[in-house]
């Protein structure tokens, strides 16, 4: 049965189709072998260069008739051979081509070939193979479908340098997940590929290089094995240092580049050690000077970002070699009215790929700021950096948004940059945008920079909240994504601290108590943390002027949520928790027992004091504190300056009296014997803060 294309493209190739083209077709059928190998030999030359030509055939049912004759024992090695060199021809046409091919079977009728011990028909089947898994339409799990395939293709390694170049070739474009690396690692791949690294033959050494690139990323196993193989007795590491030489072709010296930084980033190789500062990032940031092409660029800035990520010393070493942070301000004047290229076809690429360079740019300013202050400083200051920034948050590839509210992110952690560029230039109007309507990935994104705008000292948090945030932020503590639920709730966090009576009457309304607990029964531990954070927050005070009530907003939310809100915290006392979460907890009592109503609220819980009284006791000594906090403030006396617990649990007062009838009932309760042990506590806080609350019953 013919393979034929999708409706729509057969019937205008269709029109186009000759009696030249049904003729090679007709010859495929002739009883006489000789002249069906003349015919498919005729078809090879004909082919050649000619994508029309190559779409009728495929359309005239040419590929099924040719994979059967490649199949077919008692067809000649030649002529097997020649079915493979013409599928080969058809393959690099377009990629309907490709997918017309592979819907034909072409794959396993390709791969059985190889079973053949003929050389030459094995590389013409390979060499098929190879043009076919190259392209990205090429669904790369038909490799590793029959798991036979992988350990011969190691074993053909040796045949020849064109199996080497074809088999490393097909390996590093279909090794795309952890699996793949983990098959093609079982099965030897390293100890087959190394030798190759110093084959005579540069596409031989050039193809294994980029298999090892692939192998090793983001892979620790193979990371850890390589370090230790030795190549002609030389270590792989100094092999690829070798390769980044300034006389190394390009490709070599940025693939190679890679391997060490996928080793470094694994952890087998230390961020210090000379072949990482002095070769690597070195190589790395001559990758993104103009007088390279786009591509060597952008895979120079994104590969240097990635390897510098999470080490502020090379962050600084990067910031000041070779005026890097200067010298990506090119990336977004690419191409210029001036531009050197006269090629047009290079000229016409890169002004469709010029986003990329936008994109790369980002990327590595966000990794360059993302920790010294200098760094954030030097960036922003940059020619127009600021404005390019927000234009880029409103771009039309996905990709160049994504690394532009990274880049935004990286820098919103300054605090210096919070209070002049990024309120100059109103960031957070564009960001709101983004946060309308993005892909999950910019939500997650664009929504942690939300949360450091929203910080107290932030100049725009005031603006952000007149635009009607809270309900946006609301929406995303119900989403699917832990992420997405941890950062609304963190910024809901943040615009709780200290904030006004209605705000947070704002944010308890649109939030509903219902989802607010819902969060605190959340299995992802970094959401229980901020939504405890948030419950601290509501329920703390805001500093006011000497005389002025400073307990109205945790006596409003205790009156009307107290009930949920005591049984969400004894169900976190009484279950399995960490110690920060516990801690957060007690620290939210320590605040409720700050409030005036409030206060009595806990006083007739008896089995909330027994919790407290219990945490006083334990083996930590910051459950010890927070617990101790609760009892301070039951016994201080409301009538007097009230003994205010801040945002991190640290008393703000210190106070002579306190109400006689909490006083006696904690006595009972035995809470004076343990304070009186605590006061010899080894904690000097925690010693400290025994003896203050001891005071009150000594006053």
């Amino acid at each position: 049965m013919a393979c034929l294309l999708e409706a729509p493209l057969r019937i205008s190739v269709l029109s186009e189709v000759t009696a030249t083209s049904r003729h090679y077709v007709d010859r495929l059928f002739d009883p006489d072998p000789q002249k069906v190998l003349q015919g498919v030999i005729d078809m090879k030359n004909a082919v050649i260069g000619n994508n029309k030509q190559k779409a009728n055939l495929i359309v005239l049912g040419a590929v099924p008739r040719l994979l059967y004759l490649l199949q077919q024992s008692s067809s000649s090695l030649e002529l097997r051979t020649e079915c493979a060199v013409v599928l080969g021809s058809l393959a690099m046409g377009t990629e309907n081509n490709i997918k017309s091919l592979v819907d034909c079977h072409i794959i396993p009728a390709l791969l059985q070939g190889l079973l053949c011990p003929d050389l030459i028909f094995i590389e013409a089947c390979l060499r098929c193979l190879r043009t076919v898994f190259i392209s990205p339409v090429t669904p790369v799990q038909l490799l590793y479908t029959d798991p036979t395939v992988i350990p011969h293709l190691m074993s053909l390694l040796s045949r020849s340098q064109r199996t080497q170049e074809y088999i490393t070739q097909i390996f590093s474009h279909c090794c795309k997940t952890p699996e793949h690396q983990t098959v093609l690692f079982n099965h030897g791949a390293i100890q087959n590929i190394a030798p190759l690294l110093i084959s005579p033959s540069y596409k031989v050494r050039m193809q294994a290089l980029k298999c090892f690139s692939v192998l090793a990323y983001e892979n620790t196993q193979v990371s850890m094995t390589l370090v230790n193989v030795l190549v002609d007795g030389e270590l792989l590491s100094q092999v690829f240092v070798r390769m980044m030489q300034r006389d190394q072709p390009i490709e070599m010296q940025l693939t190679a580049a890679k391997c060490l930084t996928y080793m470094c980033r694994a952890g087998t190789i230390r961020t210090d050690d000379s072949c990482v500062v002095l070769k690597t990032l070195p190589c790395l940031v001559r990758m993104c000077s103009k007088e390279h092409l786009l591509e060597e660029r952008v895979e120079g800035a994104e590969t240097l970002a990635y390897l510098m990520e999470p080490d502020v010393e090379l962050q600084r070493i990067a910031s000041t070699t070779d005026h890097l942070v200067a010298m990506l301000a090119d990336y977004f004047k690419y191409p210029s009215s001036v531009s050197a290229i006269t090629d047009i076809k290079r000229l016409d690429h890169d002004l469709k790929h010029a986003h990329e360079l936008r994109q790369a740019a980002f990327k590595l300013y966000a990794s360059l700021g993302s920790n010294d202050e200098d760094i954030r400083k030097k960036i922003t200051e940059t020619e127009n950096m600021m404005d390019r920034i927000v234009s880029g948050l409103s771009e039309s590839s996905i990709k160049v948004r994504l690394a532009a509210v990274r880049c935004l992110h990286s820098l919103s952690r300054s605090v210096q940059q919070l209070r002049t560029s990024f309120h100059d230039h109103a960031v957070w109007k564009p960001l709101m945008k983004l946060l309308q309507n993005a892909p999950d990935e910019v939500l997650v994104m664009a929504s942690s920079t939300l949360c450091n705008l929203l910080l107290e000292f932030s100049p725009s948090k005031e603006p952000i909240l007149e635009s009607g945030v809270i309900e946006l932020l609301c929406t995303l503590t119900q989403s699917d994504s832990p992420a997405l639920r941890v950062n609304g709730i963190w910024a809901l966090m943040n615009m709780a601290f200290q904030a006004d009576q209605k705000v947070k009457v704002e944010i308890v309304r649109c939030l509903g108590t219902e989802q607010l607990f819902r969060l605190l029964s959340d299995p992802d531990g970094n959401v229980l943390m901020k939504t405890l954070g948030l419950l601290r927050n509501l329920l703390s005070t805001r500093p006011h002027s000497k005389g002025s009530p400073k307990t109205k907003h945790i006596d409003q939310i205790m009156s009307s949520h107290g009930k949920q809100i005591l049984q969400a915290v004894t169900l976190i006392l009484e279950a399995e928790h960490s110690v920060e979460v516990k801690e957060q907890t007690l620290c939210i009592l320590a605040n409720i027992a700050d409030g005036n109503t409030a206060k009595e609220i806990l006083m007739t819980n008896d089995d909330m004091l027994q919790k407290i009284k219990y945490y006083m006791g334990h083996s930590n000594v910051k459950l010890q504190l927070a617990a101790t906090f609760c009892i301070s403030n039951l016994i201080w006396n409301e009538e007097d300056v009230q003994a205010v617990v801040s945002s991190d649990c640290s008393p703000k007062g210190q106070h002579s009296s306190g109400s006689q009838e909490r006083q006696d009932k904690l006595r009972e309760m035995g809470f004076v014997d343990i304070l009186h042990k605590l006061t010899q506590a080894s904690d000097p806080n925690l010693c400290d803060r025994a003896k203050t609350a001891m005071q009150q019953y000594l006053a």
